[in-house]
């Protein structure tokens, strides 16, 4: 693992020199012309981008992490985002489960899980969605029950990502009754070969498998295995969550802005698709302001949390601000480039195709993470004091 410069223009530079060193051939998204890279070549270039300090900056060293802070966590943001850098593997993993262990697990769940999921021994899934209780996360009906030397656990989750690729689930179930909404939540971190765990692929509108659901049928999960106490998975995934949203996948705002200076560096090229282009030009301008707003608004949070502030219901701002806006620049995109004339060179194929991946994919971002519904929900109650209509 190589130790990373300290200031952060330098860390920023850092990780723009690798990235044009080792992100290459099929590995790169604006290529897709080219045969796809394999699970097992984007796991290799995860695991490279670690040893290379540009994952898991924050985390402790004791726990395999570089033990920076989260402004160099930003700085290679911006070049993960400007670049054209394939989607994480191990995203719940790094962003999610990794985040947990570190604010609840014992300190040998942290000496064990936290190293696997940065060398990309463990890629994880999050367990939390349920039929009839997706993103009401106090209505889920998966139960556990206590054994003699750990849990036994029965029900379904549902949008599980990347289950059928993972080793582990990070789990919420119910030890009391459906009823008790908030109380008696418990975390596990399940192995994905439990005997009684069934992972069933659901194939989306792009045709791919990025969902399963997943079901548990009497799975033994052993106490070693919990994360926290009992009554304490609420408040765990609640707390790491609001800090999820402001903090984890800082890239996206810098890829936003790479997904729109692509569309229109390539519309250039060809006097016809440019002539497209300028018929979108109001529209383009209007996201490139907005792009702008994002990035403005992940630098402050950044800096608040610097600062020692809690987050809270703040982070559920950019979540929403981004994925409405980028739903917004998809379909304009898609539009424009179902127009591109038939005869177009490489450079408008690859664009095209790009832009026709993230149109399918952006269907998706109003509702994974917490629906734009949920996310106004928490603003206006949490941050507007906002009381509900008579």
């Amino acid at each position: 693992m190589t130790t990373a410069p300290q200031d952060p223009g330098a860390y920023g530079a850092m990780a723009r020199s690798w990235l044009q060193q080792n992100l290459t051939g099929n590995l790169r998204t604006d290529r897709l012309h080219q045969t796809p890279a394999t699970l097992d070549e984007l796991k290799a270039f995860e695991a490279a981008m670690y040893r290379a300090g540009l994952a898991g900056i924050t985390w402790p060293k004791a726990y395999g992490g570089h033990g920076l802070t989260l402004r160099e966590h930003l700085d290679a943001n911006r070049e993960i985002g400007l670049a054209p850098v394939p989607n994480a593997v191990n995203s719940i993993g790094k962003e999610l489960a990794g985040p947990i262990i570190q604010a609840v697990g014992t300190e040998a769940q942290k000496l064990d899980y936290l190293p696997k999921i940065l060398n990309m021994e463990n890629v994880w899934c999050q367990g939390f969605s349920e039929p009839g209780a997706g993103s009401d996360l106090a209505a889920l009906r998966t139960r556990a029950e206590r054994t003699g030397d750990g849990w036994v656990v029965n029900g379904q989750k549902i949008w599980t990502s990347g289950a059928s690729k993972s080793q582990r689930c990070l789990l919420l179930a119910r030890t009391g009754v459906k009823e008790d909404r908030h109380k008696g939540l418990v975390l596990f971190a399940v192995p994905m070969d439990s005997p009684g765990l069934e992972v069933r692929e659901i194939r989306s509108i792009d045709g791919h498998s990025h969902f399963c659901e997943v079901f548990f049928n009497d799975v033994v999960v052993d106490e070693a295995n919990m994360l926290g106490a009992p009554d304490e998975g609420w408040s765990a995934a609640t707390r790491v969550l609001s800090i999820e949203r402001a903090s984890n996948r800082m890239y996206r705002s810098w890829r936003f802005e790479s997904e729109l200076d692509q569309l229109v560096a390539a519309c250039r090229s060809d006097a016809r698709a440019f002539a497209i282009l300028q018929g979108h030009a109001r529209d383009l301008a209007e996201i490139r302001v907005e792009i702008e707003l994002l990035k403005g608004h992940v630098e402050t949070l950044v800096e608040a949390l610097l600062a020692g502030e809690q987050i809270g219901p703040r982070g559920s701002l950019p979540k929403l601000y981004w994925s409405e806006s980028h739903q917004k620049f998809a379909r304009i995109a898609a539009e424009i480039v179902s127009r591109f004339p038939t005869d177009a060179g490489q450079p408008l194929l690859d664009v095209k195709a790009r832009m026709e991946a993230i149109y399918l994919a952006s269907r998706a971002e109003t509702i994974y993470a917490g629906t734009t519904e949920i996310q106004l929900d928490i603003i206006a109650k949490r941050i507007l004091n906002l009381k509900k209509a008579a």
